[in-house]
């Protein structure tokens, strides 16, 4: 319950502090604090543990799952290592002075100031107060959504079906014939769904469930998964979840409307000139004329 309060992606920003973080060359340190350890050096140039952290918040999601703590740190100072190595090659052979490294350095100082704005706003924004706000309004949006309870039995074919309506109607005990005769997972509870709302189901099944009142027993009803037969158990608004269950989801919400709210903010501020912009399109050859021009036919006499 507590994962629906909100629908997926409701504010979206396109830059994400998070996957704005990228690999450059280490230069040496002497002034490091001593809880910023050196771990490694290359030829004299230091490699910090806020080094390896940088790198594996830039590399953890391809870096194997399975891997050890030991062979994750093995594999990042390795990394870094390597970097070393590279762009000093590159310092040699004249590489730092090229428009393209000038070009692409200039790119990616723009993509770190970005993110780290962007994480600024958000360490700033997340608040009991912006949480509570966020919350207020997403339960007042709810409205008086609708859950049904239901059991149900699902059976291959209509005769099936048929045969399990003619047993409940003989008083044989549905959660009992559930676990005889279903063949869906929740046979083992008595065919029990549990609460759900009307998205949550199929339309076909969804339809009957909630047109039946509380105790009601449906006549065979056809899905994509086979014949069923629902029993309604209880019907509800459905329950918010609570400020806690949500609190997660709330700080989420609230970091990604103070992004969105700074983009837009900044987007407006600005003078934005699209150079590339596609020119616009023709009108058909058979597109009605303008206002206020004749067709040449109707001046015709």
């Amino acid at each position: 319950m507590a994962n629906r309060l909100f629908p997926a992606g409701p504010w979206r920003c396109a830059l994400l502090a998070g996957a704005l973080i990228f690999s450059m060359p280490l230069a040496a340190s002497a002034q490091a604090p001593a809880a910023d350890p050196v771990v490694a050096k290359v030829d004299g140039i230091d490699i910090h543990e806020s080094d390896v952290a940088l790198a594996e918040e830039e590399l953890g999601a391809s870096l194997p799952q399975d891997a050890t703590p030991e062979a994750r740190r093995n594999y990042l100072i390795t990394h870094l290592v390597d970097m070393i190595l590279l762009s000093r090659a590159a310092e040699e052979q004249g590489l730092s002075g090229s428009d393209d490294f000038k070009r692409r350095f200039a790119a990616m100082r723009t993509k770190l100031l970005a993110g780290l704005m962007l994480r600024q706003i958000a360490q700033k924004s997340v608040n009991e107060e912006a949480m509570h706000k966020v919350y207020d309004d997403a339960i007042k949006q709810m409205g008086d959504e609708q859950e049904v309870r239901a059991r149900h039995i699902l059976v291959e074919t209509e005769d099936q079906a048929k045969a399990v309506q003619a047993d409940l109607k003989k008083g044989a005990d549905f959660a009992e014939l559930a676990k005889q005769k279903s063949k869906d997972p929740a046979a083992a509870d008595g065919g029990d769904l549990g609460y759900f709302t009307k998205d949550q189901m199929v339309p076909e099944f969804a339809d009957v469930a909630f047109k039946l009142d509380k105790g009601q027993i449906s006549d065979p009803v056809k899905t994509a998964f086979g014949w069923h037969i629902i029993k309604v158990e209880d019907k509800r608004k459905k329950p918010a979840p609570t400020y806690d269950q949500v609190k997660d989801q709330l700080a989420t919400v609230v970091v990604q409307q103070s992004q969105a709210d700074l983009v837009n903010k900044l987007r407006n501020q600005a003078k934005i000139e699209r150079m590339n912009a596609p020119p616009p399109a023709a009108p058909a050859a058979n597109a009605p004329a303008a206002a206020g021009a004749a067709p040449e036919a109707a001046t015709k006499k």
